[in-house]
């Protein structure tokens, strides 16, 4: 039992409640925590609430009887969440990042936590409502976009191999076609890693035409497990329809146009913000 000033649980409750998202917390359990009344738990969260969703930073649900609760749900208003992926744009469009052979760097980003949890909260926004039991995606960059996501639903994260790891256990293995000159490749899941009949979120970093996050879907279907969505950080724009593998999905940025010769590179909001 902690002794504290209104102002000081007032700090604490928030840190509690945003270390905690997607999970219901009895008001006994602040009651207990703080030595207060019920009464003035209520009157705290009521404030906390005013401030999560003034300021755009999701929504503190109210759920009452003996089992009730709260419960807060991270979430980013389209505003911020435009802002972020105009300055995610403007970072990509950098003419260094051109790779030879047109490919583009982006590990730097992918290293920056801040960055991945901004990205996670757009996923976490998105995909809010949805059952979901975990996050998956493919090793290696895609891992701290999945770990941001999961740590904003309060979901576990299941990695995909790409060979298969002896410390992982029997493992199920599918081969997949990926990359412009369609070459085959195999990614494999441990069999303890999922349960049958999950509700999957996938993420990556980037997506071409699809068919890494497609190998994803068709391992998925092995555990009878279901997809519950794909968020994707950057996708490819030079891709056609015909040749997308995938079109149910959410994209935060678009690269559009990289020019090896003029080192050109453009790069939009992706179609989260045409929802």
């Amino acid at each position: 039992m902690k002794k504290l000033k209104r102002s000081a649980r007032l700090v604490e409750m928030t840190q509690y409640l945003l270390n905690r998202p997607h999970t219901l917390i009895p008001l006994t359990a602040f009651a207990d925590r703080y030595g207060a009344a019920k009464s003035s738990i209520s009157e705290d969260l009521a404030i906390i609430k005013e401030v999560f969703e003034s300021e755009g930073m999701g929504e503190l649900l109210t759920f009452a009887g003996a089992t009730g609760g709260v419960r807060f749900i991270p979430k980013m208003t389209k505003e911020k969440a435009l802002h972020f992926a105009e300055e995610l744009c403007a970072r990509l469009e950098q003419k260094d990042r051109i790779l030879p052979g047109g490919y583009l760097y982006m590990s730097d980003l992918l290293g920056e936590p801040s960055l991945m949890n901004e990205a996670g909260k757009i996923f976490a926004t998105t995909f809010a409502d949805k059952e979901i039991d975990c996050v998956m995606t493919v090793e290696t960059k895609g891992i701290p976009l999945a770990y941001a996501t999961g740590a904003q639903l309060n979901l576990p994260v299941v990695l995909v191999r790409r060979d298969h790891q002896v410390t992982e256990g029997s493992a199920v293995s599918i081969n997949y076609v990926s990359g412009s000159h369609k070459s085959i490749h195999t990614m494999s899941l441990s069999r303890r890693a999922l349960k049958d009949k999950s509700k999957v979120l996938i993420v990556d970093d980037f997506m071409k035409a699809g068919g890494t996050i497609q190998g994803m879907v068709d391992l998925l279907a092995e555990f009878d497990a279901e997809v519950a969505g794909v968020g994707v950080l950057v996708e490819s724009g030079a891709v056609d329809n015909e040749e997308r593998l995938l079109h149910d999905y959410i994209s935060i940025a678009k690269l559009t146009t990289v020019d090896f010769k003029s080192k050109q590179i453009i790069v939009t909001p992706g179609n989260f913000f045409e929802i």
